[in-house]
């Protein structure tokens, strides 16, 4: 048996303390918590950093540090600085430094480090294969890219854990290898292992009032128990199953490094108002491949916003959207040539989340038209955006009518974005050895 806590569903997030005093007076085996994801598009991973705050970041880790001490049992976190690239790992290594200096304590770390050598994985390239969706990439494009990360899985963490650290800091892994590596080192059902992660890799998430936090996930030879670490927050059978849904393309079948899992058999039962127990998933093993993620500048960008309320305007916001564009573009032209930059227009209030998929047919109040400009060089964005500027203040939807005022919320409405990124890899690698290309390191402090 095999007995895990998850404070929570991303360092950062924040827990109910009681939950987790809850959870540490039941002597977990090991305390869980992920890092980061891609959530929040490319740009972390492009620059190699965290979208969290370093001071609720250093306070939550400090706290997790405290428990683990407490509980006696390991602390580990995987995608450590959201984006698990190398930098952000070393800048997570830097906080915990400073926290076991602030505190007299001492402790074994084991380093996980994903990062991909561009020329290495060019080298590899006839071992990489695209998934669905993956953008059209060659060999020579891993030099234009700022961080290339592979996804560790169980094994590589099973490698930091079997150091003795009391503290795995974990570059990007999935986010389930982190709660399922324990267990499997163990011997517990591998298909529980591997379905049982991916229920708790969000902490309460899978469970009522999410917000609180901390579950904890109990893994033996046959199944897995979920149980919530707040009185305020049950976990039923149809919380549990639907987590399957989460992120994921099959509700059934997840896919990660040496195989799947299959939940198409899984039985789940209450044990009580606030448990849940899941018997019946299958793990079924495959090559050993690793999901790889890479992020590069796209351009440097600019955006504005303004306010359009009229009534006809906000009706055919179609019309002024593609007669404004259509003008900007020929502004652009006549005065700078013929220089590459992209304009895009979004209607927030409309259907800027879901652009053409959108299916609402209400009529807002107004609508906020974002105009964002990327272009390879900061002052043509620049000089764009200010072409678009008139014309988002005052363009009309008929040349004949008064010319109309619109709505800036901020002034000047132009705002520097700096560079933009994009993914550039939606690919696996397969690896002889799951090691292969990992780096572990064990610290001393």
């Amino acid at each position: 048996m095999v007995r895990i806590l998850i404070p929570a569903g991303a360092l950062g997030l924040g827990w109910e303390a009681e939950a987790l005093e809850t959870g540490l007076s039941r002597a977990p085996d090991l305390i869980a918590i992920d890092g980061g994801s891609t959530d929040s598009g490319p740009a972390y991973l492009g620059r190699g950093v965290s979208k969290y705050s370093r001071a609720q970041t250093k306070a939550e880790w400090a706290t997790l540090i405290d428990a683990a001490r407490r509980a006696d049992c390991p602390l580990v976190i995987g995608t450590a600085g959201t984006c698990g690239a190398g930098t952000a790992v070393d800048w997570l290594v830097d906080i915990t430094r400073e926290i076991l200096a602030e505190t007299g304590s001492h402790a074994k770390i084991a380093v996980l480090y994903c990062d991909r050598d561009p020329q290495d994985l060019m080298a590899a390239w006839d071992r990489v294969t695209p998934l669905s969706g993956a953008p059209a990439v060659a060999r020579e494009d891993m030099l234009t890219c700022t961080n290339i990360v592979a996804l560790a899985g169980a094994e590589q963490v099973q490698a930091a854990l079997a150091t003795g650290a009391d503290i795995v800091i974990c570059g990007r892994t999935t986010d389930t290898a982190i709660l399922a590596a324990l267990p499997l080192a163990r011997g517990c059902h591998p298909g529980a292992a591997w379905h049982g992660a991916k229920v708790g890799e969000c902490g309460a998430l899978c469970c009522t009032h999410p917000d609180t936090g901390t579950i904890e996930i109990v893994f033996d030879d046959t199944g897995f128990t979920v149980t919530p670490m707040s009185q305020a927050s049950r976990a039923t059978p149809r919380t549990v199953a639907a987590h399957l849904l989460y992120e994921n393309s099959d509700p059934i079948v997840l896919h990660e490094p040496g195989g799947h899992l299959d939940v198409s058999a899984a039985t789940y039962a209450a044990l009580d108002d606030r448990s849940v127990r899941v018997e019946g998933s299958e793990w079924v093993i495959a090559p050993h491949t690793v999901k790889l993620e890479a992020a590069r500048v796209a351009g440097q960008g600019v955006m504005s916003l303004v306010l359009v309320r009229d009534p006809r305007y906000v009706a055919q916001i179609d019309d002024w959207c593609a007669s404004l564009e259509a003008r900007a573009r020929a502004k652009v032209s006549d005065r700078m040539g013929d220089v590459p930059y992209d304009l895009e227009l979004r209607r927030i209030g409309l259907d800027a989340t879901l652009g053409a998929l959108e299916p609402g047919t209400a009529t807002p109040n107004e609508i906020g038209v974002m105009a964002q400009v990327i272009a390879p060089d900061a002052g043509v964005a620049r000089e764009v955006a200010k072409t678009v500027n008139p014309l988002l203040l005052h363009h009309p939807l008929t040349a004949e009518e008064p010319m109309p005022t619109f709505a800036f919320p901020f002034s000047p409405p132009e705002i520097d974005l700096g560079p933009q990124y994009e993914f550039v890899l939606h690919h696996v690698l397969t690896l002889d050895d799951p090691m292969d290309g990992f780096r572990l390191e064990v610290l001393d402090v």
